[in-house]
């Protein structure tokens, strides 16, 4: 995950553009447009299922019909993107960030037995059916996830930006001492990512899959699970959790479709800019949210949609993985700053086994 978002961060710091610009201007059309539209459908059903996933979870703290949340959220969501400036949201999603301690806190209400942790963690229990697969493909996809990789590139790209470095030519390139800080910055976002990640598993094998709820059909259904087992502080803790990342969720996935749109068509775009100044941009984030919001009301289930969005993108970002990998190796959007050995390996093999998983899961997914 580290080799990855850094790689995709070097890209952008380096070559003054995001993802979908590099692509634009180094690369065929077809393999761009293609790349393109698998994003922006991954990231719009995900973005419904998480703005269904955070109205699920206000219910669980306040009476209110989940179908009456649906709106307002998804419109302060909106509000948020398009009036509130790059600044604002970078601090708001740095705030929001702290909801996602709930999750670390979790596992330790559930009391554990610690032994058997330790044992499960180190020594896993393996699996080739197709469920263990399409869950392993599930966990990459939501992890190692395409709107991250385009989300990396441009968040760079907006920081040189918001710097004062408003032409391509004052944003190329890249120095050692910058990279260095780059690297930095996404090791310790990661390391904490991983923390968040582990404690979430933790925390539902030994309340839920323990007492054999494997089988959750909503958020309320997790919290009413959880609430014998860990006390109410739980299912208040995993509502908070819930929440948090929802919110964090939704604007960089709507975000992440409309900088690359934008990017792909050759239209003005960026969180630092004024409606008026990128309409095209800030019509993606309103469409988007607007189709994931309908797709809320077609009465999917926000729990299995959260489940196979995440299934897609792990399909989806092997085939990316590999064209990122060909641009950071390339001189001519990289110069001197091609991916070193460490950063290849670590890469190249992140590639393949997200194509290892994917494979194995389209093999297996009749039997």
């Amino acid at each position: 995950m580290a080799a990855v978002q850094y790689i995709c961060a070097k890209v952008g710091m380096v070559s003054g553009m995001g993802l979908a610009g590099v692509l634009r201007r180094y690369y065929s059309r077809k393999l761009l447009y293609g790349a393109v539209c698998g994003l922006m459908i991954a990231n719009t059903i995900n973005a419904g299922a998480d703005i269904g996933a955070i109205a699920a979870a206000i219910n669980m703290l306040v009476p209110i019909p989940i179908s009456v949340l649906i709106v307002p959220i998804a419109v302060s969501i909106v509000v948020l993107q398009i009036w509130g400036s790059y600044r604002l949201i970078e601090k708001t999603f740095k705030w929001l960030t702290l909801a996602l301690l709930a999750y670390i806190v979790s596992p330790f209400l559930a009391r554990p037995a610690w032994e058997q942790v330790l044992k499960g963690t180190f020594l896993p229990i393996l699996s080739f059916d197709s469920k263990f697969l399409a869950t392993l493909v599930a966990i990459l996809g939501t992890t190692i996830s395409p709107y991250l990789f385009f989300w990396q590139a441009d968040q760079e790209v907006e920081e040189e930006i918001s710097m004062g470095r408003k032409q391509l030519w004052q944003r190329k390139g890249a120095s050692a001492k910058e990279l260095k800080y780059a690297a930095l910055d996404v090791n310790t976002g990661i390391a904490f990512a991983n923390l968040v990640f582990y404690s979430i598993i933790l925390a539902t094998a030994t309340t839920l899959h323990a007492t054999g709820r494997t089988d959750i059909q909503s958020a309320t259904d997790a919290a009413e699970a959880l609430r014998p087992l860990a006390g109410n502080g739980a299912s208040i803790l995993l509502a908070i959790g819930l929440i948090g990342s929802g919110f964090l969720a939704v604007p960089v996935l709507t975000g992440s479709s409309a900088y690359a749109l934008s990017e792909a068509f050759g239209w003005k775009f960026g969180l630092n800019k004024k409606l008026r100044h990128a309409k095209q941009f800030y019509a993606i984030i309103v469409v988007s949210t607007l189709i994931g919001l309908l797709i809320d009301y077609t009465g999917i289930n926000p729990i299995k949609a959260l489940f196979w969005t995440a299934v897609i993108n792990g399909l989806l970002a092997p085939p990316l993985l590999v064209i990122i990998m060909l641009i950071s190796n390339n001189e001519r959007v990289m110069g001197i700053r091609k991916n070193g050995l460490l950063t290849n390996i670590l890469g190249w093999l992140t590639s393949a086994i997200m194509f290892a998983a994917a494979i194995g899961l389209v093999l297996t997914w009749n039997s």
